[in-house]
């Protein structure tokens, strides 16, 4: 069933879980995942990539992922995630997204707030409005490491909240998008006194490579949603390289491939739901 976001993640948090985001590129991933959110009998939320919602493939994606949701027997929201272009946004909204992250970082503190304030004002009170505060560097092909100074300010974080009317606030505590070089380090300080001054539920990014047990920690700190890529690419092309010539061999069985396929999401999706809950 179709939720809004900010809903599930806040039941999420009173049940001391948090709601994971899996970026699904395509809808057999997307089938997976809300499989294995059924069999958990847990919320989920399919996030779409600017990139894959910027031509019209994308946007018949959001669609049909808008359609699964409603199918579902467990709470499901579809989101565009980090996107920067308000006509994109509207177009995503229009398709049937029911959340987007409004992701004004790159700018000034003002420049952020005045962004999101248009997202809001171009989508409408219904769509759920995630925003992010702070520098989170990478993208899901290279290794990165966070920098104290791209860390979010929590003495910024009460006036964006209330200014910018976000609904979710996305944070930089350490996290980044893609592979970690080395071990990540999570500021624990800083999520804490970003805690303290925001009245919304927090957001985690690049969570792949985070140690489950730190993921579980988070969620004591506010943490309602925490977003996966990475691993799900990883785990997926290793799946379909193992399996490739043996389903070739095997009279050209795609569907056989597309079985490994949700198998591989299944796994990473499972254990994602698993770390999800506070110890």
């Amino acid at each position: 069933m179709l939720t809004p976001m900010n809903q599930m993640v806040a039941e999420a948090i009173a049940a001391g879980q948090a709601v994971p985001a899996f970026t699904c590129y395509d809808f057999t991933t997307a089938l997976a995942v809300v499989a294995e959110a059924e069999n958990q009998g847990r919320a989920v939320i399919l996030n779409v990539a600017p990139k894959t919602a910027g031509n019209t493939a994308g946007l018949r994606l959001i669609s049909a992922l808008r359609t699964l949701g409603e199918q579902a027997a467990v709470p499901v929201a579809v989101q565009l995630d980090h996107a920067s272009d308000a006509q994109l946004i509207a177009r995503a909204v229009q398709a049937g997204a029911t959340a987007v992250l409004a992701d004004g970082s790159a700018g000034t503190l003002e420049e952020n707030i005045a962004f999101v304030q248009q997202v809001r004002s171009l989508i409408g009170p219904q769509v759920v409005l995630e925003a992010e505060l702070g520098a989170l560097p990478g993208n899901e092909d290279k290794a990165f490491e966070q920098s104290a100074s791209q860390l979010t300010d929590p003495a910024q974080v009460a006036r964006f909240v209330q200014d910018s009317g976000a609904q979710l606030l996305a944070v930089a505590i350490g996290n980044v998008h893609g592979r970690y070089k080395g071990e990540p380090k999570i500021h624990w300080d800083v999520l804490e006194a970003i805690h303290a001054e925001s009245t919304v539920p927090l957001v985690l990014h690049g969570a792949s490579g985070i140690a489950p047990a730190d993921l579980s920690r988070s969620i004591s700190f506010g943490v309602g949603k925490v977003n996966l890529n990475t691993e799900l690419r990883t785990a997926t092309l290793a799946a379909l390289a193992g399996q490739v010539e043996a389903r070739r061999a095997d009279g050209q069985n795609v569907l056989g491939l597309m079985g490994d396929w949700e198998q591989a999401v299944t796994e990473v999706s499972s254990a994602t739901f698993n770390s999800l809950r506070a110890k």
